[in-house]
């Protein structure tokens, strides 16, 4: 029920049209239920000389008396045959018309569904979002949407018909003779349990099935990410053979379901064949005892057909309803979702010069101390770089300013306001980020420069280009900036994508520039030139740098030196040095081995001289 309320909430702006659509149905229902009594009619009264009383042909005896034709004649079989097609075309259109109402209402429906769920995706914080894996996700915005729209725009409306034709098909059987009601009544019973256990069992299944859905989803995604990888380790067999897993336990799953299909199609069918049977027999004594009259026999065993048929109908709306219900709770679930990072409630607070400061920062992930007593001044303008051993705790320290994480104590203000205190917005577009991970967009180079300014001028993003030392590999391309670069960016070398995403930040120009080791794939030649395009470029700006090779921050103003979660030294370059401890002994090991490679490299260039 909490599952309805939830799909309401997006539904009740179609409901009107849905009453409406539902109207037209019941209308298109009643038409088709009225056809078995006119065929009783063209075998009672045309095919047949049949007496007529008062109340034969019921809703039709107006057909009967004489103004449309006398019995047995061809008059009355064209009047009856026309009524019966007009019964038929109204059904047609009525039908018709509605189906196009729940289609519009279904894809405006699964439109808002989707709008909702891709919201939620850009509103969660990355640690939400990691509680999901890309499969789950994709079932969600995709698979799901549709799914639990089919409940709202048809499944239900449906459930509709089918309780609205079995109330009029007993009407009808009842005003025929009370007596072929018996034969529903009796197997009713078994009918609600039959229904009941396999609505339980279908549940089940279909919670199996949705699992095994995202768990095929996600290996399909994994491996078109990671094609390459595969490829260069030669492990094509062992992907294959993980899909095969996957995709036989999907098989499996369905399998299950079909075979629990199967046997309640068995039972049911059985049932109506004794329903139909039964109807036939009754009839028959009733006609012999001269209760009814022959064409009665049919109309009789097609309602009660239609009664059983409508049973069926019910059940596998409800069986269709359970997957449509799975469908559902996820997605209440994950729209239901509240961020780790919540917004602020004062948004409008805004600064262009921020004077960054952290006292006391800590921060524990799942019991892990990964921050620990951070304290950082950075007046706007100050150079910063980060330095230290792998998983010693640069990168989330970074992601602590812009709350892609939010520390656990302490606090960290910009101008004296606390961070919490802006809005996600606001804060964010203080920082020129560029990630460690490098994402391109499958979208041409200018497209990915210009992300955060697409209508910016050509000029503009050559410059930043440039500034990046991006320009030249750009230029040497057929189609320059409006080179198309594949999914994740695949296509250009790990440099080149650094060199975008770097022209990116340049373009965005906010007050703060973080670089999350974003230099690493680039020669150190290159480097130096980007980073001295910083400094005479963008000298006012604050700028943030992590990174593994140490010649990357010898020009900035404050060094950190980082040991799990800690700084353990700080100082200028010169300071550093002189202090000797790990940054200077470091640096030294990274100095000879460049000083190593560019002597080998040397000695390689020379010995292909003498060979030639």
């Amino acid at each position: 029920m909490e599952t309805l309320k939830f799909g309401y909430k997006y539904f009740k702006r179609s409901m009107p049209m849905a009453i409406f659509a539902e109207i037209l149905s019941f209308l298109g229902i009643f038409a088709e239920l009225m056809l078995p009594l006119l065929s009783a009619m063209l075998i009672d009264f045309v095919i047949q000389s049949g007496e007529v009383k008062e109340d034969s042909g019921g809703i039709f005896h107006f057909l009967l008396t004489g103004k449309f034709g006398a019995v047995h004649s061809m008059q009355l079989f064209f009047s009856i045959a026309a009524v019966y097609g007009l019964m038929i075309f109204l059904r047609i259109l009525l039908i018709y018309v509605r189906d196009l109402m729940q289609e519009w209402i279904g894809l405006k429906l699964e439109t808002e569904l989707r709008y909702a769920t891709y919201d939620k995706l850009m509103e969660l914080d990355s640690a939400t979002i990691a509680d999901y894996n890309s499969g789950e996700l994709l079932q969600i915005l995709n698979s799901d949407t549709i799914m639990f729209k089919e409940l709202f725009s048809h499944r239900i409306a449906y459930v509709g018909d089918a309780l609205f034709m079995l109330a009029t098909t007993m009407v009808l059987i009842s005003s025929i003779n009370i007596s072929f009601i018996i034969i529903p009544l009796i197997l009713m019973p078994f009918l609600v349990k039959t229904v009941l256990d396999f609505k339980k069992k279908a549940r089940t299944n279909f919670r199996d099935i949705r699992e095994k859905s995202s768990a095929m989803n996600l290996t399909t995604q994994e491996n078109i990410a990671a094609v390459r990888i595969v490829r260069s380790f030669t492990n094509e067999e062992l992907e294959k053979e993980k899909f095969h897993t996957v995709n036989t336990n999907f098989l499996n799953a369905r399998m299950k379901q079909i075979w629990l299909s199967s046997k309640f199609d068995l039972t049911f069918n059985s049932i109506k064949q004794i329903a139909y049977i039964s109807t036939i027999v009754i009839g028959a004594l009733l006609v012999m005892k001269g209760y009814i009259t022959v064409g009665y026999i049919l109309s009789s065993s097609t309602y009660v057909m239609r009664f059983m048929n409508n049973i069926t109908s019910v059940n596998n709306h409800i069986f269709n309803m359970q997957q449509q219900t799975i469908a559902g709770i996820a997605l209440k679930s994950f729209l239901e979702k509240n961020s780790s990072v919540p917004d602020s409630r004062e948004p409008k607070l805004h600064c262009d010069t921020p004077h960054i400061e952290m006292k006391d920062v800590s921060l524990n992930i799942d019991g892990q101390d990964i921050l620990k007593n951070i304290n950082l001044s950075i007046p706007y303008g100050k150079k910063v770089g980060i330095v230290g051993e792998t998983g010693s705790g640069k990168s989330i320290l970074l992601k602590t300013l812009v709350r892609i994480r939010d520390i656990t104590s302490g606090s960290i203000t910009i101008d004296g306001h606390d961070i919490k205190d802006f809005g996600l917005e606001k804060l964010r577009n203080m920082y020129s980020y560029v990630f460690q991970d490098v994402f391109l967009f499958s979208n041409t180079i200018e497209s990915n420069i210009a992300f955060c300014r697409p209508d910016i001028n050509e000029r503009m993003v050559t410059k930043a280009a440039a500034y990046a030392q991006a320009d030249k590999f750009i230029d040497a391309l057929a189609d320059r900036y409006k080179t198309v670069v594949g999914e994740r960016g695949l296509g250009i070398s790990g440099g080149q994508k650094q060199r975008i995403s770097i022209a990116r930040a340049f373009l965005k120009n906010a007050p703060v520039f973080v670089m999350d080791d974003s230099t690493s794939a680039l020669d150190v030649n290159t480097e130096r030139t980007l980073l001295k395009n910083i400094h005479d470029n963008f000298s006012e700006k604050t700028v943030i740098i992590t990174a593994h090779r140490f010649s990357s921050v010898v020009d900035c103003d404050e060094i950190l030196y980082m040991k799990d979660g800690e700084i353990t030294e700080r100082g200028t370059f010169k300071e550093l040095m002189e202090l000797d401890g790990s940054f200077a002994h470091v640096y030294r090991v990274q100095q000879q081995q460049q000083q190593d490679d560019v002597a080998n490299h040397s000695h390689l260039q020379e010995g292909r001289v003498n060979r030639g």
